[in-house]
C-alpha cells in the first residue's frame, strides 16, 4: 500500500517549500531508492504547471567517478552544467544513499578539488530556490541504529508529514523561532560551555536566519555567522561526524583570532586535517545554528537531521551564508555539532540562553 505520508512530503516539497509555480522548470535529483517520493514530486509539479526536469541517479556513479576520473573531473565544469544551473528556476535534491559509507575509500584531495570546482554551480543554484531533503533507506536506518520501519516513522515525523496539514506545522515553528530570534537581537557575545568546551565569539551585527523548512527538509533551526576573527577558545564536538562516506570522531578544535590553529580526532585525524587544508576559509567558522526541532532528540549520523536535534547547537566550518552578513568563503561547509541538553550552557552577553519555543 502507498505511504500517504511519502504524499504528504512531496506535496510539502513542492507547494511550501520550493513554492513551485506554473512553467517554472525545477530540476529533481535524487538515488534510484527514492523513487516514490520521486515520483510523486513529480506529479504534484505538474499539478502546479511546472516543468519538472527528474534525474535519478544510479548508486555507484560517484564511485565510479572517484576510481576512474581524469584530473579534469576534478577541476573544470563544462558547459552543459553551467547552462543547466543557469536555466532552470529551482531545484530539489534527495537524499536516498543504499551505502553511506560507498565513498569511505576515495581520495579525500580528488573530493576536495571537486568541491571547490563545483562551488560556482552552488553560489548560482543557491540563488534560486532550493530544498534538500532525504528519503529514508536501510542504510540510512542503519546508522541510525534503527530497523527501517522506526527510521520511517522517525523522518516522517521530523518533517510533520505524519500531520493531517504539515504546512501549518511548519508556520507555526517559523513563528515560534521568530520569537526565539527576537530574544537575539542585538546579541554581541557569545559563548559555548560544556565537557572539553570553553569557546567565546562575536555575533555583532549579524542577522540571524529563521530556517523554517523552505531549504532543509526537516529543519527546525535558527543560524547566523560569527565574526570571521572572533573565535577563542577550544571545543570538543559530542557526537561523529559523517562527511564525504567517512566517519570522523572526536574531534576536538582550538580557535584563535578566528582561526583553527589546533584539531585532532580520535578516528579519521587525517582526513579532518586534509579538509580543514582545503582552502584559506576552512578553518574559519562559518555558522552558528541552535537546534529547535523537537521531534529530533536522537543522533542519527546524518546531519540534515542531527543539527536540528532540539537544544542542540552546530558550528560549521567554512562558507559562510551571505544572507547573515558573513563574509567567509571556502569550498568547505562542514557542520559539527556540540549537545548542550545535559552538559553544558550557551550564554548572550553574559547571561545564559534558554534554548526554548
Amino acid at each position: 500500500m502507498a505511504d500517504i505520508r511519502v504524499e504528504r512530503h512531496a506535496r510539502l516539497l513542492v507547494r511550501y517549500c520550493l513554492n513551485a509555480r506554473r512553467r517554472q522548470t525545477v530540476a529533481v535529483n535524487g538515488g534510484a531508492a527514492a523513487e516514490p517520493l520521486l515520483t510523486a514530486v513529480y506529479a504534484e509539479l505538474l499539478k502546479r504547471g511546472a516543468y519538472p526536469v527528474l534525474r535519478m541517479v544510479p548508486e555507484r556513479v560517484d564511485d565510479l567517478l572517484f576510481a576512474y576520473g581524469k584530473p579534469h573531473h576534478f577541476s573544470e565544469i563544462t558547459e552543459y552544467q553551467r547552462a543547466f544551473v543557469r536555466t532552470v528556476d529551482a531545484s530539489l535534491s534527495v537524499l536516498a544513499s543504499a551505502n553511506t559509507r560507498g565513498l569511505s575509500g576515495a581520495d579525500p584531495q580528488k573530493q576536495a578539488a571537486l568541491a571547490k570546482a563545483q562551488r560556482p554551480l552552488r553560489n548560482v543554484l543557491q540563488k534560486k530556490p532550493w530544498t534538500l531533503t532525504l528519503f529514508p533507506t536501510a542504510a540510512y536506518a542503519q546508522d541510525a541504529e534503527m530497523s527501517l520501519r522506526e527510521f520511517e516513522d522517525f523522518v516522517y515525523g521530523a518533517v510533520f508529514a505524519d500531520e493531517p496539514d504539515p504546512v501549518e506545522a511548519w508556520r507555526d515553528l517559523g513563528r515560534r523561532q521568530k520569537r526565539m530570534i527576537a530574544r537575539l537581537r542585538g546579541a554581541d557575545r557569545i559563548r559555548i560551555v560544556g565537557a572539553g568546551t570553553d569557546l567565546a565569539f562575536s555575533v555583532k551585527g549579524r542577522r540571524f536566519i529563521n530556517s523554517d523548512g523552505r531549504h532543509n527538509m526537516p529543519s527546525g533551526e535558527i543560524f547566523t555567522t560569527p565574526l570571521e576573527k572572533s573565535a577563542e577558545g577550544h571545543i570538543r564536538y559530542d557526537f561523529p561526524v559523517c562527511h564525504a562516506g567517512r566517519e570522523i570522531a572526536g574531534i576536538r578544535l582550538v580557535f584563535r583570532k578566528g582561526r583553527v590553529v589546533e584539531a585532532t580526532a580520535e578516528k579519521n585525524e587525517a582526513f579532518l586535517r586534509s579538509m580543514l587544508d582545503v582552502d584559506p576559509g576552512a578553518r574559519r567558522l562559518g555558522e552558528l545554528g541552535i537546534g529547535t526541532n523537537r521531534r529530533i532528540q536522537r543522533f542519527t549520523r546524518n546531519i540534515l537531521f542531527d543539527e536540528k536535534i532540539g537544544g542542540t547547537v552546530h558550528l560549521a566550518l567554512g562558507k559562510a551564508y551571505p544572507e547573515t552578513g558573513g563574509r567567509n568563503t571556502s569550498a568547505l561547509h562542514w557542520d559539527m555539532i556540540k549537545d548542550l541538553r545535559r552538559d553544558g550552557a550557551l550564554y548572550v552577553d553574559g547571561k545564559r540562553f534558554r534554548i526554548a519555543l
